[in-house]
């Protein structure tokens, strides 16, 4: 018994869509890993923005007698980090001078993408991953107690 064309074409197709399968698999988990990453991002930078307004107006706008602007920009981190509460992301504040008794306060959040939520990577699949950064600023005119203009 000869088989017939339509079966000798089904047994030359026999793990076709294995090795299509195995070839896309790569690219696949790549394009899921940047996917699950931009989301975590951005969730990050709407916790970030709300954790770092919040810290500035709290710390900033009406600082403790003697304190200074290095000392405000150290506790604004600290607010800030507690808020953020995981390890793949970093924390920076900066303060300038403005004008009279304004004072500008820049944060900054350093992003370090992960594998899934698994220990922080910068390559994958040869892929690199770079760091992401976002920068929020807030302008507050400081109260300083005990200050007579």
């Amino acid at each position: 018994m000869g088989m017939t064309k339509a079966g000798r074409l089904l047994v030359e197709r026999r793990g076709q869509m294995t090795i299509e399968l195995a070839c896309a698999m790569p690219v696949l988990l790549i394009v899921a890993l940047l996917a699950v990453n931009a989301l975590t991002f951005f969730g990050q930078c709407a916790v970030f923005d709300r954790a770092a307004q919040s810290a500035i107006c709290t710390y900033a706008a009406s600082p403790a007698y003697g304190q200074g602007a290095s000392q405000s920009c150290a506790r604004i981190e600290s607010a800030i980090r507690d808020a953020m509460g995981t390890p793949n992301v970093n924390v920076s504040v900066t303060c300038s001078g403005v004008g009279r008794d304004l004072e500008r306060y820049v944060a900054t959040l350093s992003f370090s993408p992960t594998l899934f939520g698994m220990g922080l990577r910068s390559h994958v699949f040869g892929v690199s991953m770079p760091s992401l950064t976002h920068t929020t600023q807030l302008v507050v005119d400081t109260y300083k107690p005990g200050v007579i203009i």
